[in-house]
């Protein structure tokens, strides 16, 4: 099928938006949570354990996905 539309030049979303716009959406981000119910920003240890376990489920690229201790039978008929 043939696509008459240009790429890249949809004027929807963050990335089409003017730098000085996006500068001033992005600088509100988490004002509107207040700092009591910010608990990364309140202890250290939380957000690193926090970050290591995203980590860890997505294998950062080192580790290979956990296989399953017994593969499942085949079924025989």
């Amino acid at each position: 099928m043939a696509d008459d539309k240009p790429r890249g030049t949809s004027n929807r979303g963050f990335a089409s938006m003017d730098p000085a716009k996006q500068r001033a959406i992005a600088s509100k981000g988490g004002s509107s949570v207040p700092p009591e119910k910010r608990p990364f920003a309140q202890n250290h240890r939380l957000a690193a354990e926090a970050g290591r376990k995203g980590g860890e489920n997505s294998h950062g690229g080192r580790k290979p996905a956990p296989t399953p201790a017994d593969p499942p039978e085949a079924a025989t008929d």
